[in-house]
């Protein structure tokens, strides 16, 4: 790394040769400094990543597990509550000629009753299901920023030394000190 350093310090003291010169592009330099540092990110975070989605995917298997059983349930609560219906009609039949209404009034009760509970239950699954996605979805987007930001900030540590610093401050002091002379 030190070698890579000593080239570009004293590539700003060689004389202009042709068309070989210090890269001024502030564009140029900045897109190449952000695919470093995009490339790093995916190299470092990957991993982290995919441990994240992993476990969500698990969570939300589990969730989806769990609305399933839900599902199972009320399915079952419906059968019963099919077989107290199929009970109902047969007493409507015997009470017909004593009070055909109320029983009928019992009948669709009992089916409103039922229907707007299973309608709740869905509703509460669906809504249990997009809140852990979205609630999944954050999660995974804050660890990875932290990770990334842990990730950039370790690696740009690890390079920066003082001397390193020194030697650049000095470097680019003398090509603004060359430039001035220059106008």
């Amino acid at each position: 790394m030190k070698n890579v350093t000593h080239s570009f310090v004293f590539l700003a003291h060689w004389p202009s040769a042709g068309s070989f010169g210090l890269n001024t592009d502030i564009l140029a330099t900045n897109l190449i400094n952000l695919t470093v540092v995009v490339g790093v990110l995916i190299f470092f975070g990957k991993g982290v990543l995919k441990d994240l989605l992993d476990n969500r995917k698990q969570r939300i298997l589990s969730t989806i597990r769990n609305s399933e059983e839900l599902r199972r349930g009320t399915i079952e609560q419906l059968e019963k509550a099919r077989i107290r219906l199929q009970k109902v009609e047969l007493e409507a039949d015997k009470y017909r000629m004593n009070g055909y209404s109320d029983i009928e009034r019992e009948k669709e009760n009992l089916i409103n009753a039922t229907s707007l509970s299973l309608e709740q239950l869905e509703k509460s699954k669906n809504e249990t299901l997009y809140f852990e996605k979205q609630r999944a979805m954050n999660q995974v987007r804050q660890r990875v920023f932290q990770q990334a930001v842990q990730g950039a900030l370790g690696t740009l540590n690890s390079c920066l030394n003082t001397e390193l610093h020194f030697r650049t401050i000095r470097a680019n002091i003398g090509i603004l000190g060359s430039m001035e002379w220059k106008r």
